[in-house]
């Protein structure tokens, strides 16, 4: 029985520490301030209600613009499938917000296939020839986002998103379990 109390009690503190640890690296990642003059922005795809961005993915939208509105050269690439439940892709979705924003339609890059943030990385890259790019996504999602795209080759810049509140709790303990999955996995 002492053995029993003595592996919980370990598996708790071992749980606890790399926790915190990843906590603090997303954290660091998302206060980060990218560097202007990057040639490509690459938006994360989220959730599309129908044709409407959800406030997660407008968020992430709207921190692209705001880089972009800076930084009028950089190419803004829209990620994202159509999911179950979306009448179109999160990119597309997101290039009709960003078009009635007035960016440029020859600014806006799609890739529209994609599943996960895996895909929505290198998918880019492959079809965009992608080496350096901003990535713009959730800020408790950066940390993960950024090794994923370094893995891969791309030199990646972070350009945190607001999460909305109502969600922050439960996203951020979904994400723990992706970075969890991602270090035994290997992405």
């Amino acid at each position: 029985m002492k053995k029993v109390k003595l592996a919980i009690l370990t598996f708790t503190v071992v749980m606890i520490a790399c926790t915190s640890f990843y906590y603090i690296k997303m954290k660091r990642t998302s206060s980060t301030t990218p560097p202007d003059g990057i040639p490509y922005i690459i938006i994360l795809g989220a959730k599309v209600e129908g044709e409407t961005l959800s406030k997660v993915l407008k968020n992430r939208a709207d921190a692209a613009l705001s880089y972009w509105n800076n930084n009028k050269q950089s190419k803004i690439i829209v990620s994202g499938g159509k999911g179950e439940g979306e009448s179109i892709s999160e990119a597309a979705a997101l290039k009709n917000y960003l078009l009635e924003k007035k960016v440029p339609e020859e600014m806006i890059l799609m890739e529209d296939t994609s599943t996960s943030t895996i895909e929505n990385l290198q998918n880019s890259k492959d079809l965009y020839d992608i080496k350096e790019a901003i990535i713009a996504t959730s800020d408790f999602h950066l940390y993960r986002a950024i090794t994923i795209a370094e893995k891969i080759g791309i030199r990646a810049y972070p350009l945190a998103a607001k999460t909305p509140n109502s969600v922050k709790v439960s996203l951020t303990l979904r994400e723990f379990l992706a970075i969890g999955k991602m270090k035994v996995l290997g992405y």
